[in-house]
């Protein structure tokens, strides 16, 4: 089934829904959606929300655009799948930045990716899950679930991320898409959000490309709402929030997403096209 946004709006404001679940990609085309040809969401209560970054820009248009709150869940299929939510009464801080509390039974710990031990209140390191929810193995697979699911039972999800004293868990990266540039690490999900915060920017992913003198740099792939921004402008944008080596270097537009049958951006696939010379790159 096609996800097609002016049907989802028109069965919103036909059949009075108040609650829905939806990944990000697709709020973002409801919201522009609504934004052309408005209809009455007055029904709409709350947005659930998760599978991929959800912005601090993205949780101020639903509320603006679709007139509902955001609830924030983070997961994966592996834990059955949701671990933590924000509350509906949370406030914007806590919905824009975090990924809610741990629901109850769940067990999260943050753990130093060198050694597996704890580490402190907001320092960052390997999100690890303990629970009923946890999975039991992969099927026919015992080297990925040893890999995966530790002694201890605590399961690695290769997600990065804090918490804080509150039990709020805030999550910055993958270790798979960390970029490593000159040694220091980078979180694409850190350049993201300041790059949506743009109002020419729909949609982003920020991923690291091989370089000779630094290991990695920075390229970022975007889409616009209307005129293409000038890459001076960008530059200058970021850095207003972002040190320099956290800028792009390279930046690429695009009409459309390579996505999963989740509605997820195949940032495998953007690297691929990129490596192939498949893209149009500019440069600052």
């Amino acid at each position: 089934t096609i996800f097609e946004p002016n049907n989802i709006l028109d069965i919103i404001a036909r059949e009075r829904v108040s609650a829905m679940l939806s990944v990000p990609t697709m709020l973002v085309s409801m919201i522009e959606t609504q934004q052309q040809c408005p209809r009455d969401l007055g029904s709409l209560n709350v947005v659930v929300s998760g599978g991929s970054m959800v912005s601090p820009e993205l949780v101020s248009q639903v509320e603006a655009v679709l007139s509902a709150k955001t609830s924030i869940v983070y997961g994966q299929t592996e834990t059955s799948p949701v671990v933590t939510q924000t509350r509906i009464d949370d406030d914007i801080v806590d919905v824009s930045d975090t990924v809610g509390q741990p629901l109850p039974c769940t067990n999260v710990s943050i753990r130093n990716i060198a050694d597996n031990k704890i580490v402190p209140i907001n320092v960052a390191g390997e999100i690890c899950i303990r629970g009923y929810c946890n999975m039991l193995a992969y099927n026919d697979n015992p080297d990925a679930t040893l890999a995966t699911i530790d002694v201890s039972g605590w399961l690695h999800t290769g997600d990065i991320g804090h918490m804080d004293s509150r039990g709020y868990l805030r999550v910055t990266g993958r270790l798979k898409d960390m970029i490593i540039r000159g040694g220091e690490n980078l979180f694409p999900v850190e350049i993201e959000n300041r790059l949506l915060e743009h109002p020419q920017i729909m949609e982003v992913a920020v991923l690291g490309v091989p370089d000779k003198k630094w290991g990695e740099v920075v390229v970022a792939f975007i889409r616009i709402s209307f005129k293409v921004p000038k890459i001076d402008e960008l530059v200058v944008f970021c850095r207003e929030k972002l040190s320099p080596q956290k800028t792009p270097k390279f930046w690429v537009f695009v009409d459309e997403w390579p996505l999963t049958g989740s509605g997820k951006i195949q940032k495998f696939t953007l690297r691929e096209k990129y490596e192939a010379g498949d893209f149009e790159v500019a440069s600052r």
